[in-house]
């Protein structure tokens, strides 16, 4: 029987490759995004089928996963992908930006998870993928404090779901990628500013720059990620957690090989 993936944050980037990767294979997909109508590609495939929906919005969740399970029958492999990510000092945070870093990156997934339970449970299983970053196990950017505090949250998140869903065949995994490219994260970055108060305005101006341009020896090829999820929905891969990339592995590594202090200096010293 075909199995049906159904991915969040399809209009771009991840969603999109993962979504193109999984019908090439021969599965059903349900691609989502907030601007369905924009879509030119996706469209083209056969087996993927689009629907409108915004993480944050708790109608969209629950009308985007009854019309996939009512287009398909039964949804196997649910992938949390939507994210989106703020930077700057938390002092300059806007107060609505705090709310829509956690709403996007954390109780989205928690909204899409609530209202795929039933059918799992209903099904007998089933499988929740979630898309983090080595940000939600590490820290390595400085003024990502929102950004590593959603990834952190939504890695506790899904472990701790592990207990209560392993009794009913109810599978959890975890992506930490990190920069791809390819990637349009950093032309969707909210950015925290204040121009009265210039005292961040040093160590902002760095990461403003090394975000316009990234060293492409840090990059993964988006395929790799693509690959690994692809694992985990095939059952290839058992991994609860898969880290993607030299970058990544390199800082977990260094993080857990010494003291938290000596870490935390380690990263500090490379924005002096």
């Amino acid at each position: 029987m075909t199995k049906t993936i159904f991915i969040t944050g399809t209009s771009s980037g991840l969603g999109k490759l993962t979504a193109i990767h999984f019908a090439k294979m021969g599965w059903n997909v349900a691609a989502t995004m907030r601007t369905p109508e924009r879509e030119t590609e996706l469209i083209k495939y056969p087996n993927i089928r689009i629907f409108k929906l915004d993480v944050t919005d708790l109608e969209q969740v629950e009308s985007a996963i009854e019309q996939a399970i009512t287009a398909f029958g039964t949804i196997d492999v649910v992938v949390n992908n939507a994210g989106m990510g703020s930077y700057g000092a938390l002092e300059l945070a806007a107060e609505d930006t705090i709310d829509w870093q956690f709403a996007v990156n954390t109780r989205g997934p928690i909204n899409v998870i609530r209202k795929f339970l039933p059918h799992f449970r209903a099904n007998g299983g089933g499988m929740f993928i979630n898309i983090s970053s080595f940000m939600g196990v590490t820290t390595a950017v400085p003024l990502g404090s929102l950004y590593n505090m959603s990834k952190f949250a939504l890695e506790g998140l899904t472990e701790g779901l592990y207990y209560e869903l392993k009794p009913l065949n109810i599978e959890l995994r975890l992506i930490e990628q990190g920069g791809s490219s390819g990637n349009n994260f950093k032309n969707s970055i909210i950015w925290n500013k204040d121009e009265t108060i210039t005292a961040y305005d040093n160590l902002m101006g760095k990461i403003e720059r090394m975000m316009a341009n990234p060293d492409s020896a840090q990059l993964d090829d988006p395929q790799t990620i693509v690959n690994a999820i692809a694992a985990q929905a095939t059952g290839e891969s058992k991994q609860f957690r898969t880290v993607i990339g030299q970058a990544g592995n390199g800082l977990l590594a260094l993080r857990n090989s010494v003291p938290i202090e000596q870490y935390l200096e380690t990263i500090a010293q490379n924005y002096n």
